[in-house]
């Protein structure tokens, strides 16, 4: 690693379920991205501790970290939203987030507010080690980067990113969500049953409009295949080719929510 090329403003963290990784730009205007080996047994807040002994760029001497968490969202309008309530409201919504910090990022372009949690031991480690920091939902710069990119074109798009064993399913309509669900995938049938699912569910037109997934797709060949079957229009979306081969989506094993981060910011 090259470190005097290391741009020490902010690094950037993310926190799957079950991954860890840190990722710092470069002068140059690439990105040094380090995945961490998790440790199964301790909690993810151990591990980060851990980290910061033995991580090539956490062990820099850099000031601020924007944290990407992901965690359940819950979405809210944004005329519906109450600071003082949406901790309750939160833990309503997923019981077992009782014991976390709740934290949101203002959606402006979609008039919504993402609610999401932290754990708090987590979040005492990274307060111990940065003098600023900022908690991002995961998902969010990947909402609003494809929010912008369903405007191409007249018709209506169902989207779905596949993350963490996860699929996140969303559409929007304007300057909105017109859906927005995040299922657990654990086979690729899952993910082609839940895709059918919300596209009937929408009343969309097999016809004309459209289907486009993206991110870590299990047997991609295979589900564009199936989807085929039943809609005219799907689409693998390329990182390089949609981000004009920004240097970031070459970065191996890089997450494409965090590539969109570094490309599109929040």
């Amino acid at each position: 690693m090259d470190v005097e090329n290391i741009l020490q403003s902010w690094i950037t963290i993310r926190v799957g379920h079950d991954t860890l990784s840190f990722a710092l730009p470069t002068v140059g205007g690439t990105v040094v991205f380090e995945p961490y080996v998790v440790k199964s047994g301790i909690s993810m807040a151990a591990n980060l501790r851990e980290a910061f002994k033995t991580s090539q760029l956490l062990t820099m001497d850099v000031p601020r970290a924007r944290v990407m968490v992901d965690s359940p969202v819950l979405m809210m309008p944004v005329e519906k939203f109450d600071e003082e309530q949406m901790t309750d409201l939160y833990h309503y919504t997923f019981p077992a987030s009782a014991q976390e910090t709740v934290a949101y990022n203002v959606l402006p372009d979609l008039n919504a507010v993402a609610l999401f949690s932290v754990n708090k031991d987590l979040r005492l480690v990274i307060d111990d080690h940065f003098r600023a920091t900022k908690f991002i939902a995961a998902i969010s710069p990947v909402w609003r980067h494809l929010h912008q990119r369903s405007y191409i074109g007249s018709r209506n798009k169902l989207y779905g990113y596949f993350h963490d064993r996860q699929l996140e399913v969303f559409s929007f309509q304007q300057n909105r969500f017109k859906f927005c669900n995040t299922f657990s995938v654990k086979h690729v049938h899952d993910a082609l049953y839940f895709l059918l699912y919300v596209w009937k569910q929408l009343q969309l037109q097999p016809r004309f409009d459209e289907i486009h997934i993206v991110g870590d797709i299990p047997e991609q060949e295979w589900l564009l295949d199936e989807l085929h079957r039943y809609v005219n229009k799907v689409y693998a979306i390329n990182p390089a080719a949609d981000f004009n081969h920004a240097p970031v989506t070459a970065v191996k094993g890089m997450p494409y929510d965090m590539q969109t981060l570094f490309v599109k910011g929040r």
